[in-house]
Order: C-alpha cells, then structure tokens, then sequence
C-alpha cells in the first residue's frame, strides 16, 4: 500500500513537472517600442499553417479579436494592413504602434477541433512622448526646444490590462529607466533632473531644463527584464536656434547671387558705354577731316596789262603787270603760314 502511495506521489510530481515546464514553454514575453516591426512566433503550429488562428485582447473583460482564422488574414480589423502569416505561422505586425499591446494566443484548429496547446504571447510596447512648454515641433522621435525652457518625456510601457504594472514588476522583473548618451542611468539625486516613477501604470518620466550644450542630446529610455534590456527609445532634443541657420543659409546664397548679377550689368554697361565712346571718337575724326577740307583755300591770280601800255608803243624793256588776288576764304597770315615764299621777275 506504502508502495502504491509512493509510486503514485511520484507520478504526480512528474505531471506537475512536465505541465509545468510546458506551461513556461508556451508562455512568452516580447518587448518592442513603437514604429518597430514584431515577430510573434506560435509553437504549436502545423506545416502548412492552413489550422492557424491568431488572436488578440487587450483587455481581460473584452472578447479576443480574431486577426487571423484558418491561415488566412481577416479584413475587418484595424490592423488589417499591417498583418502578416510568416511560413513558420508566425504573426508578423509591422510599424507596431501602442494600441498593438496586449495578449496574443496561437491556436490550431482542424475540422473544428482545437488540436494540441495554445502558445500564449504578451507583447509589451514602449512608447516616449514629449509635452514641452515652448516645443516648435513634435515628432515621433525627437523634437526641438528653445534653452532655458524645461521639457518633459513621458515614458510608458504599455501592456496586458489583465495584469496589472506592480505585478508585471513583481512577477517579471520588469524596470524602467531613463540613460543619457552613454547609457548611464540618470541619477535621481541630480537636482537638473526630475524623475519619477509611476508603478501603478508603468510610466516614467523626465523633467529637465535644457542648457545650450544640450542641442542634439540624447535621452533613452529602456525597459528591463530580470536585468537585461529588452527595448528601448531614444528620444533627441534640439535648440530651435539651429533653426535659423538654414534661413541665414539661404538668404548668403540670395546676396551672392544678386550681387553677381548686379556686377554682370555694371559690365554690360560699361562695355556699352566704351563701343559708344570708340563710336563718337571716329565720328570726330571725320568731322575734322571735313572741316579741314572746308578751310582749303582757293586763290585766283589774273594777269592784266594796263591800258596806257596798250595803247603806246613799248619804249623800254619793262613789263607792267597787274596782279590781283581773290580768295573763297581770308589767308591766313604769313605768321601762320609755314609755306615757302616764292618771288618772280616777270619782264
């Protein structure tokens, strides 16, 4: 009887070991931040994936909603266009957002029949979002802020409704943690930082005012399982000031180039200016060439011998000649002539 009570203890023992071990096996935790890609994998699946069924909750009150049903992508849910079935069976979501937290279940179905155990998938969702007091903009992953303003990240870590963040923390291990550029945790002790930690929904958040050293600083926040990091989400902050620079940027290009221009016509006046000068020069030259033909003069010499010589005999060898001048124009006088003088006898 001993015996029998003995052997039984000890089938019990191994049962509980192997449903536990089974039960561990099947159940699993996926970390993954916003904007990211997830791969869902199911363990119980069959070859050709036609038994297939996904399905999602995120709320323990709620009925599951069924994402995929004998292998086949249903149309009606609202990530209908970011599913897919991998060729492994596995869920695959992409550009995962906040609302794709939650509870998954893989499950195969086979003439209507569930076959073997479901595989079980918490998928847990980082996700970091600013509220500043004078942001300029706001992003996805970073987001710009004048310094000596204050700025502050909240992060929070999305998961099943049905348990609650202090269990997630006891039971999984689960922290969150804010670390600057070189991964170091950011003290709390550090009077520029505000932190604070709100178990009860899994949120953290940062508080601090931004210096001019802080343009371009990056701030991560990580979650943590048992120690070791899961996910992360490095958010970035940059001085509104570096704002201008491309402002200043294009406005140089701008008087670079109107005064390029400003020269190009200066040039293309001056050349005009010079072909009109060389243009005038010749016409002076043949003005002048003309006028000096005006001033030629023209003089008429007549010979005449007087009356009383005609009419009376020549007694003597001598000649009297009349000589008269007429010019167009006055001679110039013999100052001004440079010509050589020429003196005839005439007899």
């Amino acid at each position: 009887m001993a015996d029998k009570y003995d052997l039984c203890l000890l089938g019990l023992i191994i049962l509980s070991s192997l449903l536990t071990g089974t039960s561990r096996a099947k159940v699993t935790h996926v970390f993954i931040s916003t904007g990211e890609n997830v791969h869902l994998s199911c363990s119980n699946a069959f070859r050709d994936c036609k038994s297939t069924t996904w399905n999602h909750n995120r709320f323990s009150n709620l009925t599951a909603v069924e994402l995929i049903a004998g292998g086949i992508k249903k149309k009606d849910t609202e990530s209908h266009e970011r599913l897919s079935l991998g060729s492994d069976c596995s869920l695959n979501i992409s550009n995962i957002s906040k609302e794709d937290y939650g509870y998954y279940t893989c499950q195969q179905y086979v003439n209507g029949e569930l076959q073997g155990n479901d595989t079980h998938v918490y998928l847990h969702v980082l996700h970091v979002s600013p509220s500043s007091s004078s942001s300029s903009s706001s992003a996805s992953s970073q987001t710009e802020i004048s310094a000596g303003l204050s700025v502050t990240l909240f992060c929070q870590l999305y998961s099943y409704d049905g348990v609650s963040c202090d269990d997630w923390i006891r039971s999984e291990r689960i922290q969150l943690f804010w670390v600057n550029q070189a991964g170091v945790k950011l003290p709390r002790s550090d009077s520029r930082y505000q932190i604070l930690l709100s178990s009860g929904h899994c949120i953290i958040t940062l508080n601090t005012t931004l210096l001019n050293e802080d343009d371009n600083r990056e701030w991560r926040c990580e979650v943590t399982q048992r120690d070791q990091v899961k996910t992360s989400v490095t958010y970035t902050v940059k001085s509104s000031a570096r704002r201008e620079t491309p402002v200043i940027a294009v406005i140089s290009v701008s008087v670079a180039v109107l005064a390029v221009l400003l020269a190009a016509v200066l040039w293309l006046i001056w050349r005009k200016r010079a072909d009109n000068k060389r243009g005038t020069d010749g016409e002076a030259v043949s003005s002048v060439k003309d006028e000096n033909d005006d001033k030629r003069t023209y003089e008429t010499i007549n010979m005449d011998t007087p009356a009383a010589a005609r009419d009376h005999e020549q007694t003597d060898d001598v000649t009297y000649t009349e000589v008269s001048s007429s010019s167009k124009k006055p001679v110039k006088s013999l100052k001004d002539h440079n010509d050589t003088v020429t003196y005839a006898t005439i007899r």
